[in-house]
């Protein structure tokens, strides 16, 4: 596992063993740290207090310079301590003085670059610039310090294919930085990055305001902060389509806290010589942290062995709006399975997930939403808690969600729908204190709900309004009682009423397997309802805050649990879950 490092001083809330400035002693639970009922797990918290000098209008800078790119060469006023160098449209700043300096920058130049070393925070304006290297990076900050980035009219900027004047110094991208990027204002650009990556920052990158970027990258990462990347305003626009490329990657943390965000990956999986083992593509890679605070943030990855969101360590969703969509295969060759499961183990293959987090995952607000083709919608390494917000994820080949420790619910509206194995899966103990949950799994040995008992584990259900189709695992501890259906048909409506709370659903499947409710009391089931307003979720299958009216009531019984059983073992209680 890569280990990251923050440059600046970044705080994080109930990380564990974490410490302020990095991450070596954080080890996920599922390595050697073990998970238990009853610990309380706080969600990792970015400060984003941090982030309080990015603000361009509260700093104050000297002067300002104007750089005007042309087919004639590049024209400089404001240049009073002649900082600047011009050869053709080759410009290079040398700020040796203590000023801080603003470049404004506009023009047009098919062969021009914009190389700077600087002492001091900087900040470039591009107001309406339209800039191509046939060399390298269209911008090139050597310089460590803050480097604001105010958009302004429309502009442009494009790096050459290959990199050929790098003098032995960094250059990773179209945009490419030693120091903080921090993008604003209220213009459009957009990065076109045919040799690199499309933007990076050897710190972090930071969009903010309400700028529009959009970045298009064919050989690189479409945004790169090695310490962070945070997207607090703006609308983001990415696409990727080498192999093994991310739309988002930080050594260290992603954080969303709003604007929108679109990230389109088709990239495949292939082998990385400088790993030495295969690596897939991602629509956002956070070697240490994920985090989503607010704004929207919309995925799609198309490319075989490609997942949506990807992590070493935690993934934590606090707020905002998550769609993402895989549609690839898995990448390379799977051993025998007796079980369908898209891959084994194998060294040279690579599975297509939609969120995938080697560590915990936290869901604790916000919506959720994910669509898997080939293996699980949602994996966890670690554990999984969910305590608000809703999380819906669909899986045509796989678990729906599956957490390799423990599974615990305790608020918000869960579904996991699986075509072809569990809906929700646990290979630790699986605890169900509250929420409202739909899952929906296949005939046996897969289930609705699974936890692992053939390792000891359990199922406990202790409170929460449960609709399973497919049934729950065998030996569930029920201290609050659970009722199945005598029979039930595909695309009914049902409304179901227990104690104080009200739901419909219909199901996508009929007959054959349990169908298991559950409620503060003995719920009401009524098939062919009539249902009217409220708040439809989980892709249209389910209604809160509706009314129902007319149907007929389906006779209940009490249930114990159980579907046929499963099998246990790793990967989502079947062998070859990875």
């Amino acid at each position: 596992m890569k280990k990251g490092y923050f440059a600046f001083a970044m705080l994080l809330i109930g990380c564990g063993s974490c410490s302020t400035d990095n991450f070596d002693d954080i080890t996920p639970v599922g390595e050697s740290q073990t998970a238990t009922a009853d610990t309380t797990t706080v969600s990792p918290k970015f400060d984003n207090s941090i982030l309080e000098e990015d603000n361009f209008a509260e700093t104050k800078f000297d002067r300002t310079i104007k750089i005007v790119f042309a087919d004639g060469g590049a024209q400089v006023t404001g240049d009073e301590n002649g900082i600047v160098v011009v050869s053709g449209n080759h410009v290079t700043v040398n700020n040796t003085t203590d000023e801080k300096v603003i470049f404004e920058l506009s023009g047009t130049a098919a062969d021009g670059l914009l190389k700077l070393y600087n002492q001091k925070k900087q900040a470039l304006i591009l107001n309406n610039l339209d800039l191509t290297n046939s060399q390298g990076a269209a911008i090139n900050n050597q310089g460590k310090k803050r480097c604001f980035v105010v958009v302004k009219g429309d502009n442009a900027l494009k790096d050459a294919a290959t990199y050929s004047t790098t003098d032995g110094e960094d250059e990773k991208a179209a945009i490419f930085s030693e120091g903080q990027l921090i993008f604003s204002g209220d213009g459009t650009l957009s990065v076109t990055a045919q040799g690199k990556s499309g933007i990076t920052s050897d710190d972090y990158v930071h969009f903010m305001g309400t700028p529009t970027v959009t970045v298009s990258s064919s050989a690189g990462h479409g945004v790169r902060g090695k310490d962070a990347v945070i997207v607090s305003g703006g609308t983001i626009n990415i696409s990727v389509s080498a192999n093994m490329k991310k739309g988002i990657a930080s050594d260290s943390l992603v954080c969303i806290n709003g604007g929108t965000t679109v990230i389109n990956v088709t990239g495949s999986a292939a082998y990385d010589s400088e790993d030495a083992e295969y690596s897939g593509t991602a629509g956002i890679k956070a070697d240490c942290l994920f985090e989503i605070n607010g704004g929207s943030l919309d995925i799609t990855n198309s490319g075989a062995g490609g997942k949506g969101i990807s992590g070493d360590l935690t993934g934590c969703f606090n707020g905002g709006s998550v769609t993402v969509t895989v549609s690839g295969s898995n990448y390379g060759q799977s051993s025998a399975n007796p079980f369908g499961r898209g891959n084994s183990s194998n060294s040279n293959s690579v599975s297509a997930k939609g969120i995938k987090f080697d560590g915990n995952i936290i869901f604790a607000g916000g919506s959720v939403a994910v669509k898997c083709a080939a293996n699980e919608g949602i994996e966890s390494k670690g554990n999984i808690i969910i305590t608000d917000g809703v999380v819906y994820s669909y899986s045509a080949a796989d678990d729906a969600i599956n957490s390799a420790g423990t599974f615990t619910i305790e608020g918000g509206y869960v579904c996991g729908y699986a075509v072809k194995n569990d809906g929700l899966d646990a290979n630790g103990n699986f605890y169900i204190k509250g929420g409202t949950i739909y899952a929906i799994g296949t005939s046996a040995p897969e289930l609705a709900i699974d936890a692992n008992t053939e390792g000891g584990c359990k199922l406990y259900v202790s409170g929460g309004t449960i609709v399973a189709v497919g049934g729950l695992e065998s030996g569930a501890s029920l201290t609050q009682s659970c009722y199945q259906a005598a029979s039930w048909d595909k695309n009914t409506w049902y409304s179901m009423t227990a104690g104080d709370t009200e739901i419909a659903f219909k199901t996508p499947t009929s007959g054959g397997t349990p169908l298991v409710v559950s409620g503060a009391e003995k719920p009401t089931l009524v098939s062919g309802a009539s249902v009217t307003g409220g708040t439809s979720l989980f892709n249209g299958m389910f209604v809160v805050g509706g009314s129902a009216s007319e149907g007929s009531e389906v006779s209940l019984s009490s249930y114990s649990g159980g579907n046929g059983g499963g099998f246990g073992g790793p990967g989502g209680g079947r062998p070859g879950g990875w």
